[in-house]
């Protein structure tokens, strides 16, 4: 049986922390987009975690590499992956109460048919209890896909994680980091940058990934845009729930197959909407036999 391992290094207080939350949440947690922990070893200093092994790696993997020879990820596929995230976001708010802190396009796996499963829960938490709106914590997670509250109070809501959501959508459809000190400045922070495009409904087409140009229809991405924009929410009152995200998604999704069936029909389907994908040839983790 192929697996994926991760090894912590044994010097670091942190990951201790971090290895032990991850067994504690997937050690419990069950869902299809949810990674799946097959095990886990303490011996001595060693620390071990044994996953099911998901073979076309990171999400981040494909949306940003820039290889001429491989075709970018299609809008549809895109929608498939951001979909399955969100149910696995869905579940951990709704079934389980687990804010999961970490959202990124790195912590989501996708296996063989590009079927998405969060990662990594070294940062997760149990939301709020009583009638408490939120948790208090240290601020831990990635720069740029942190929900401004968080940072700024250490007040951890579950619809933080949708804010970070948001910062994904943007990803998806721009094909651009949240955060690249590459970019000039005023641009290197995707959200602060291309926020303010999103709501004007005649300059959103202009910010969506070059490399998916006839994928899509324009309802698709202005409702597309539309979601962004209200995950990105400075209050987070104000943002969506992860179920209504979910619900939001199937129905773009809707809208891409209907496209796809009436172009079909004409006999005029887009080239690049069966994109050949090529052979992911690495993994962020490292895999092995058990």
């Amino acid at each position: 049986m192929i697996v994926a391992i991760k090894k912590l290094k044994h010097e670091s207080m942190q990951g201790f922390e971090e290895w032990q939350s991850e067994v504690n949440f997937l050690g419990r947690l069950s869902h299809p987009n949810l990674v799946k922990l097959l095990g886990y070893c303490w011996e001595d200093k060693e620390l071990l975690l044994v996953y099911e092994f998901m073979q076309k790696g990171s999400l981040e993997n494909h949306l940003f590499r820039r290889n001429p020879a491989v075709e970018p990820i299609s809008w549809e596929t895109r929608l498939k992956i951001v979909i399955g995230a969100a149910r696995g976001l869905a579940f951990l708010h709704f079934s389980e109460k687990v804010i999961y802190r970490d959202f990124k396009a790195s912590n989501i796996l996708l296996d063989g048919n590009y079927n998405a499963k969060i990662s990594d829960f070294g940062l997760a938490k149990l939301g709020p209890s009583g009638g408490d709106s939120h948790v208090t914590t240290r601020v831990m997670g990635t720069y740029g896909y942190a929900a401004p509250e968080y940072i700024a109070t250490g007040h951890l809501y579950v619809k933080s994680d949708v804010y970070g959501f948001g910062v994904l959508l943007l990803e998806m459809m721009t094909g651009m980091r949240a955060m690249d000190t590459r970019r000039p400045d005023g641009q290197q922070n995707l959200v602060d940058w291309l926020k303010p495009t999103l709501s004007h409904k005649r300059k959103y087409k202009s910010i969506m990934d070059a490399r998916i140009e006839g994928q899509y229809s324009s309802k698709a991405a202005s409702l597309t845009a539309e979601l962004t924009l209200k995950c990105l929410e400075h209050d987070p009152r104000n943002r969506p729930s992860m179920t209504e995200v979910v619900e939001a998604l199937e129905r773009i999704e809707s809208l891409n197959k209907e496209r796809s069936k009436d172009s079909s029909r004409s006999g005029s389907i887009h080239s690049s909407t069966t994109p050949r994908y090529g052979q992911q040839s690495s993994s962020h983790r490292s895999a092995g036999k058990r």
